[in-house]
């Protein structure tokens, strides 16, 4: 053989050497490949599956926070079912709780798969249907005229061992889902923390695969190494695909936890503005009362006529501020509209005052009568209260300085040309300021709840939703238009009431001259029980009936009244609050009716409201807040005959 022959050979085997070789690399580098792959596709199914554990736990405890919420919600109704009698709020409790009851049904199929789950929910529905059965008796005996025993009843069942099973079960099962979730939440950390470290494991293996492979090329021939070279290139591409995959991941877990953390400072601004924005109404009143009490004070000497308008635009502002309660009171309540009928041009003529009291003299206000004396039909305190927000909104708009125009017109409108609105006549009535306007993006969302651009505390976001609300439960529509830098035009559309006219009241003035009102005689030197256990408006009730020449003695406890009616013997009228801690008081007057019958009762409160005026049988209410010549009044109806009919309720002043 000769040397070239040798070299030949030995090349050759070389070659061939360097072949296995490549051909061993390559089947371990396509392990490598595959081991990543199945790595990643095993992750990902473990991630999947946590992830639909994950959301199977949450609609488990959300669904039994709601069914928790459900059953506050009915129980709710049937408090005020008890109290007003109203069988719309009967229905309205019946069909929360059979609402709770379809949710329960659910709640039991998501946990069907969780053994100890399933014994949580049989004593959840045992306890749901013994609470049914107790609420269900209370329910009949307000239904059959019991109030007395629908009171007791509703009182002693909110503690009752069934109410308490069922908040204790349901606390149980949503501890219990919790710590699925933790423990599912765990496992599927380290299921990707193992397969984080077998794919490290892995690419670094792939790693010294491709050097080797490219150590080897340099001894192969040129095609060879561009092989060995492309395939390099193929694995670093892989390599850095799964690392971005990896830091995708990383990012998207990190703006899971932000988004969940977001929602929470949205919930507590939302709670902030709702706070602040209250505030900033009664401000508004206080300022009012503030101010024309001060008015008065400079002026009760030198000018009394003077003095007494403004105590009058005082007094104006604290009736209003007493309005607002109600309707807060009536808000939570969800007590139906008082509609009246009433011309739109008198409605904005009578708050000209307040308007120009609440928007302060930095605002020029300019009242345009076009409605060619159109009238709708609607409350006419929620109608009240949709234009003064539509002006405090303009006025903040540009910022307490500036030209307003309210305008009342009449339109005829054709099917859909405002928003929704049928076809048909409309009065209407435009706010419109020059203020800093408002972009597109942002006009479409004024009327969104709890939306607001003003800041933290300067409003809450619900003015402008609930005209909207109002608008609409009136048939009619809402329009805006605004321009950024020019302000901002509010248009409301009500539908016209064509009905005969009736005498439509004239709006009282504040600032009107108006007679001294005819005090009805009332008797003096009455004992008087007064039953309250607020001790501030126990002393100021105390005080009020010293002033008009009464004899009051105070009670703090509703249970204490018999014993002091004993002991004091001859009491002419008994005052009572209506709802007290541990007795109330149509409770408390009738297990003293049958001792006392010829001692005459005047209820007094701040929330029952007109619609629970039958829960008193024919006994006088007077509603908080009171002036002392409204307490008088009602002193002398409530020791005045009695009459055939239920008595009217003694309005607040």
């Amino acid at each position: 053989m000769t040397q070239d022959e040798a070299d030949a050979a030995a090349l050759g085997g070389g070659a061939t050497w360097r072949t296995i070789t490549l051909i061993v690399m390559a089947l371990l580098g396509a392990a490598v490949l595959v081991g990543l792959i199945a790595t990643l596709s095993s992750a990902n199914r473990q991630r999947d599956s946590a992830l639909r554990l994950q959301a199977h736990s949450y609609d488990v405890m959300i669904l039994a926070r709601t069914l928790s919420s459900t059953i506050a919600r009915s129980e709710a109704s049937l408090g005020r079912y008890v109290i007003s009698g109203d069988r719309q709020l009967g229905r309205l409790y019946f069909e929360e709780w059979v609402l709770a009851g379809t949710q329960l049904n659910r709640l039991e199929r998501l946990t069907y798969d969780n053994g100890e789950q399933r014994g949580h929910i049989a004593e959840l529905r045992q306890a749901y249907e013994d609470r049914g059965r107790e609420l269900s008796m209370t329910a009949l005996s307000t239904n059959y005229g019991k109030n007395s025993q629908a009171f007791a009843r509703y009182y002693q069942g909110r503690n009752a061992p069934t109410l308490i099973a069922i908040n204790r079960t349901l606390d149980r099962l949503i501890a219990r889902e919790r710590a699925l979730l933790d423990n599912r939440t765990s496992r599927a950390m380290a299921s990707v923390e193992r397969s984080s470290s077998i794919a490290g494991v892995l690419a670094v293996f792939g790693m010294l695969i491709v050097l080797g492979a490219i150590g080897l090329g340099w001894f192969t021939i040129r095609a060879v190494s561009d092989r060995a070279v492309a395939q390099a290139d193929a694995d670093m591409e892989r390599s850095r695909a799964e690392e971005l995959s990896a830091a995708v991941e990383q990012a998207t877990a990190e703006l899971r936890v932000q988004d969940a953390k977001l929602r929470q400072v949205q919930k507590m601004d939302a709670v902030g503005r709702l706070t602040g924005g209250i505030a900033h109404d009664f401000n508004n009143m206080l300022a009012v009362i503030l101010g024309g009490l001060e008015l008065a004070l400079r002026n009760i000497a030198r000018d009394p006529a003077t003095a007494r308008r403004h105590i009058e635009s005082a007094t104006d502002g604290a009736t209003r501020a007493a309005a607002l309660t109600r309707r807060l009171l009536a808000f939570s309540r969800e007590d139906s509209l008082k509609p009246e009928t009433m011309g739109v041009a008198g409605l904005v003529e009578g708050m000209s005052d307040l308007l120009d009291r609440t928007l302060g003299d930095a605002i020029t206000l300019h009242v345009v009568d076009a409605s060619e004396g159109w009238r709708v039909r609607a409350d006419r305190v929620q109608l009240e209260n949709a234009v003064l927000n539509l002006a405090v909104n303009a006025r903040d708009a540009m910022n307490g300085r500036g030209t307003m125009i309210v305008t009342t017109g009449a339109a005829v409108l054709t099917a859909g040309a405002i928003g929704d609105c049928p076809a048909g006549d409309f009065a209407t009535i435009t706010v419109a300021d020059d203020g800093s306007g408002m972009s597109p993006d942002v006009a479409e969302r004024v009327f969104e709840p709890f939306f607001t651009t003003k800041e933290t505390g300067k409003g809450t976001g619900l003015g402008l939703s609930q005209i909207f609300g109002l608008v609409r439960q009136l048939g009619g529509e809402i329009a805006i238009a605004s321009v950024v830098g020019e302000g901002t035009t509010v248009t409301l559309y009500l539908p016209r009431d064509t009905s005969d006219p009736a005498i439509e009241p004239q709006p009282v003035l504040p600032f009107a001259d108006l007679p001294e009102p005819v005090q009805p005689v009332a008797p003096t030197g009455l004992n008087v029980l007064v039953v309250e256990d607020d001790p501030r408006v126990l002393a100021a009730t105390i005080g009020a009936l010293e002033e008009l020449g009464h004899h009051p003695v105070a009670c703090d406890d509703p249970t204490h009244a018999a014993t002091m009616l004993a002991r004091h013997g001859a009491i002419d009228l008994i005052i009572s609050d209506v709802l007290m801690p541990r007795q109330t008081g149509p409770e408390m007057i009738a297990a003293l009716r049958p001792l006392f019958p010829d001692i005459a009762i005047l209820f007094v409160t701040g929330f029952a409201g007109e619609a629970a005026t039958s829960e008193f049988g024919e006994h006088e209410v007077l509603r908080k807040p009171f002036t002392l010549s409204g307490l008088e009044r009602a002193v002398a109806a409530a020791m005045g005959t009695d009459r055939p009919t239920p008595p009217r309720q003694m309005a607040a002043e």
